[in-house]
């Protein structure tokens, strides 16, 4: 018997900001999953995707300049259901959201939706699914309720904190609910008491192949490696405040913090008022197949984590399975679902958010003690090797969509 044939819901697709996606689409669709990715907005420019892999599942694209043709399938759904269709859909929309941005992402996701319902059918979907909790999963919601196909959707980081005025009511509807933590989890359940039961905790798998690092000496100056986007829920400031103390310490440390964001004016700005000019290196944004050769050169990775103001946070940034999978030492912060890859005396080193003077002790410690640091490397690396897999934990996905799982 034929699998199932599952509908992708995604802004953008593919983005190199979520390479981890794009890992997930391909791994199930080596596992045999019928899958096809529609993406609300358009195609990115080539330039903002280079570096990243074969996208391996065909890609609808809807975007601005099918506003025409969403708005004709608004009127004509309006017209053929009357008004349950159209109450529905003034309740998806007649809520507080959490910000101007998010409610104009809703009405597009909406208007996707509508559109979406009518081409699943038309497309043989079975069931649908959105990667993330706010936009996609709304216009999952949408489609799902205008087509009587189930959908489901996973939860991550900023798409769920702090919640749209809708995750409730998303999450009631949904078939199951992903999420990639224990703490995120918990998190939902907290919610939406009722949906607990909905909840599946299915962790990433790891995108890049990881490699075994011989043991090397410890060299002068130290290679410290921090890889994101430059906005506030990363904590780079911290971090540039950390390496600050460690050099009034005459602890002899090079920084490459590649990435790029809006924070990135104020970055620079920081590293010259705190002395690091000659300390630290802006190389930008790195194409994704680059940073292995990152991971190769550093003596240790970091990422300082932190709440933003408004509530964001990361779930478990992918970056550091990765650098784990490398064998790099790692430290980070206890935030959201980090502590679940990073154990502190295991894995890696942990410490309280926003404490530079906390960080730069860890980091120091895992510098000065290259033989804990290559252990804790070592014990992080199996850990991926063991509960990040992505053929195990898509596997696990397949069967949830209602395909055989993983064989073998």
């Amino acid at each position: 018997m034929p699998g199932p044939r599952v509908a992708y819901i995604l802004l953008w697709f593919p983005e190199p900001s979520q390479t981890f996606i794009l890992d997930e689409v391909n791994t199930l669709a080596q596992l045999g999953l019928d899958l096809q990715v529609y993406t609300l907005y358009g195609e990115r420019p080539p330039s903002r995707v280079a570096g990243m892999g074969q996208v391996l599942a065909p890609v609808h694209r809807l975007g601005i300049s099918r506003l025409g043709l969403l708005l004709r399938d608004a009127v004509w759904q309006g017209r053929k259901e009357g008004r349950g269709a159209a109450f529905f859909l003034a309740r998806v929309l007649g809520r507080r959201w959490r910000s101007l941005e998010t409610a104009g992402e809703a009405l597009w996701a909406t208007l996707a939706g509508i559109h979406l319902a009518r081409r699943f059918l038309a497309d043989g979907i079975h069931h649908i699914h959105a990667p993330w909790a706010d936009g996609p999963a709304t216009a999952a919601w949408v489609a799902g309720r205008l087509s009587g196909i189930p959908f489901s959707f996973c939860a991550h980081a900023h798409d769920i904190y702090p919640p749209d005025g809708a995750l409730a009511e998303k999450m009631a509807a949904a078939a199951f609910v992903r999420t990639i933590s224990r703490a995120n989890r918990d998190y939902l359940a907290s919610l939406a008491p009722l949906e607990a039961r909905k909840i599946v905790k299915i962790s990433y798998g790891a995108p890049l192949a990881g490699e075994s690092r011989p043991p090397r000496p410890s060299r002068v100056p130290h290679r410290l490696l921090a890889i994101g986007r430059f906005v506030p829920k990363k904590g780079f400031p911290v971090l540039l405040q950390a390496l600050s103390m460690m050099a009034k310490r005459k602890l002899d440390c090079h920084l490459t913090l590649a990435g790029d964001g809006p924070e990135r004016p104020y970055l620079l700005a920081l590293a010259r008022e705190l002395g690091l000019t000659g300390r630290v290196a802006f190389p930008g944004f790195i194409p994704h197949r680059q940073v292995p050769e990152l991971l190769r050169e550093a003596d240790l990775f970091v990422l300082p984590c932190r709440i933003a103001p408004g509530g964001d946070r990361d779930g478990i940034p992918n970056v550091i399975l990765e650098a784990l999978a490398h064998q790099v030492p790692v430290v980070g912060t206890d935030v959201s679902g980090l502590a679940e890859a990073i154990r502190p005396g295991e894995t890696g080193w942990l410490v309280p958010p926003e404490d530079p003077a906390a960080l730069a002790r860890a980091m120091e410690e895992a510098l000065l003690d290259p033989e804990e640091a290559r252990r804790r490397a070592q014990a992080g690396r199996e850990l991926i090797r063991r509960e990040f897999d992505s053929r195990k934990n898509y596997g696990q996905l397949l069967a949830c969509f209602g395909g055989p799982g993983l064989r073998g």
